[in-house]
């Protein structure tokens, strides 16, 4: 029998104990919308179960423990949450077979110490530019998991990347309402965009070295906040080539979106993970290295299936039925080395 691999990601909508707060909410969820919204994700996790989950906007420890007991998984995985976590936080977290699971987890909160977005520009008519940033809005989750004894250890992160929605700027000494007022919008989206593309940028150099120059396999599971053309994407793969047929190739610390993955063994596409004021984008994401890459001449990990939860979208209220309000994503890999 064959060997497979899987790996889930999935927005937990701000998973705390009810009566926690969440952000301004001081109340946070009641106890009928928590169990709801347990009963909800548990049957969700039943449908797309993995050997390897990766969260999104966990609250509370005692949450997801609540929810991998509820949802059977309890004595089969173990849950990354950090030491301490009760509530007063957004992480990433996770759920990984213990059988698999090697070393103890990290979660990185401190952007490289070699990074810098400072530059004067690609001519004399462009302005300097300087941002400074030094952290993740949420600290990025990394971990290994080995499958298989014979090959090699897989390293896995969970991301959550700043948000689309403007950044609040009227706290901020320098705003004056009759001034920056009219433009606080186009100012606190232009600031987000601005946090969302750094944080992808030291994150492609967290990526960069660890592949570069050896044979690691990859896998980055996570809510990007943009979709699979944008910039943000486009920084986190290294955009890549795909190749068809019987051309062999691969990139050394290239990542693969198994969204695409998927596109080419179908013809048509419905993957949305959001919908906003109408609009369907897909945020969440599984990317994986070159050793999951069926064309690679380094292939370990070839693609057997990406599976997609998103009718649930369409809710109207979400805390009144208890769902997401992401879809859900899993990635199937079978052992198959080139």
């Amino acid at each position: 029998m064959a060997q497979l691999l899987s790996f889930t990601t999935c927005n937990l909508y701000n998973l705390n104990l009810p009566g926690k707060a969440i952000y301004s909410d001081a109340d946070g969820w009641t106890t009928d919308q928590y169990n709801a919204k347990i009963a909800w994700i548990c049957r969700s996790l039943t449908d797309m179960r993995a050997d390897v989950f990766g969260f999104q906007e966990l609250w509370h420890a005692d949450a997801l423990a609540d929810l991998m007991a509820r949802a059977g998984i309890a004595d089969s995985h173990r849950p990354l949450v950090p030491p301490g976590h009760d509530g007063g936080r957004i992480v990433c977290a996770g759920a990984v077979r213990k059988d698999i699971l090697e070393d103890e987890p990290e979660w990185i909160s401190s952007f490289p110490d070699n990074f810098k977005l400072q530059g004067e520009g690609d001519d004399e008519q462009t302005p300097d530019i300087l941002v400074q940033i030094r952290g993740f809005s949420r600290p990025v989750l990394h971990f290994t998991i080995r499958p298989v004894a014979s090959q090699a250890a897989i390293h896995v992160f969970v991301v959550h990347f700043k948000s689309k929605a403007p950044t609040r700027i009227s706290s901020n000494a320098w705003y004056d309402r009759s001034v920056h007022g009219p433009h606080a919008k186009a100012l606190g989206s232009a600031l987000s965009t601005i946090r969302r593309t750094a944080e992808a940028a030291a994150f492609r150099m967290l990526v960069t070295d660890r592949l570069r120059g050896n044979h690691d396999p990859l896998v980055v599971l996570g809510d990007i906040n943009d979709a699979t053309l944008s910039n943000t994407a486009n920084v986190l793969t290294g955009q890549p080539n795909y190749l068809f047929g019987q051309s062999m190739g691969g990139g050394d610390d290239a990542l693969y979106t198994v969204q695409t993955l998927q596109q080419y063994r179908s013809t048509r596409d419905v993957y949305y993970t959001h919908i906003f004021q109408n609009e369907r984008e897909s945020l969440d994401h599984i990317l994986v290295s070159e050793q999951f890459y069926d064309n690679s001449r380094d292939r370990i990990w070839a693609f057997e299936r990406m599976d997609l939860a998103n009718d649930h979208l369409n809710d109207l209220d979400h805390k009144a039925t208890g769902s997401n309000d992401h879809g859900i994503v899993r990635a199937v890999f079978t052992l198959d080395p080139a």
